[in-house]
């Protein structure tokens, strides 16, 4: 009986209007807020239905008229007639609160994933500083080794040098050795030429003497037979 009642209507606005249908192109039309209509190849129920629409599709507008029908393009190509009071110019609030709800959940997952990054960042992150810690005190340790080692390395030289200069002080303590026994020698040459002449001139004073003595006793004898 509805369906009847929407064909007569539909009879007698199309027998009515004389006025040519309006030409729209590359507009959006949404479905609007009822669960289900349909899409005719004509404009009334009497049309051949071509395929039913749901709320929230989004269809091309093809053309607009004052009969209360629009035709439109379906996204996947399909052409025909709907109801023009079912059309609304922007998506329906259940699709918009979908799309929020959706975009909430993409942001929230998001948000997730974030923290998630975040955390394992900051896990990281204590790591990092973890090593850089044990790497500092490797790299302090290793400075003193390094540094004992330089010592050590240096050590043989030191000793090289102190030899050179322990070799010039024993040629130089060689030399003046030397010296002191060539001074020691001259000494005791001359020691002995001393004890030599020494020993001669009490030789020559011992002969003088065995010379004077028996001079003198006998010119003593001499005196003593003269009286």
């Amino acid at each position: 009986m509805k369906r009847y009642h929407y064909f007569l209507i539909s009879l007698c606005l199309t027998s009515l209007t004389l006025l040519t249908p309006l030409q729209v192109s590359a507009a959006s039309k949404y479905v609007s807020d009822q669960l289900r209509i349909t899409m005719r190849t004509g404009q009334g129920n009497q049309f051949q239905i071509i395929k039913a629409l749901v709320s929230g599709m989004k269809l091309e507008v093809l053309e607009e008229t004052d009969t209360g029908y629009t035709k439109v393009k379906t996204e996947d190509g399909q052409e025909g007639w709907v109801r023009s009071q079912y059309l609304a110019d922007a998506p329906i609030a259940a699709d918009k609160l979908a799309r929020a709800e959706s975009r909430l959940a993409k942001t929230k997952e998001r948000n997730k994933s974030l923290k998630e990054e975040l955390a394992a960042l900051r896990k990281n992150k204590i790591r990092l500083d973890s090593e850089h810690t044990a790497l500092q005190v490797k790299h302090t340790t290793a400075s003193k080794e390094l540094a004992h080692l330089s010592k050590v390395a240096a050590r043989p030289k030191q000793l090289a040098k102190e030899n050179i200069e322990l070799h010039k002080k024993y040629e130089q303590i060689s030399d003046e050795l030397v010296l002191v026994k060539q001074e020691n020698q001259v000494l005791k040459d001359r020691s002995q030429r001393h004890w030599f002449i020494t020993g001669a001139g009490v030789l020559i004073i011992g002969m003088l003497i065995g010379l004077i003595i028996p001079k003198f006793r006998f010119k003593s004898k001499d005196s003593w037979g003269s009286y």
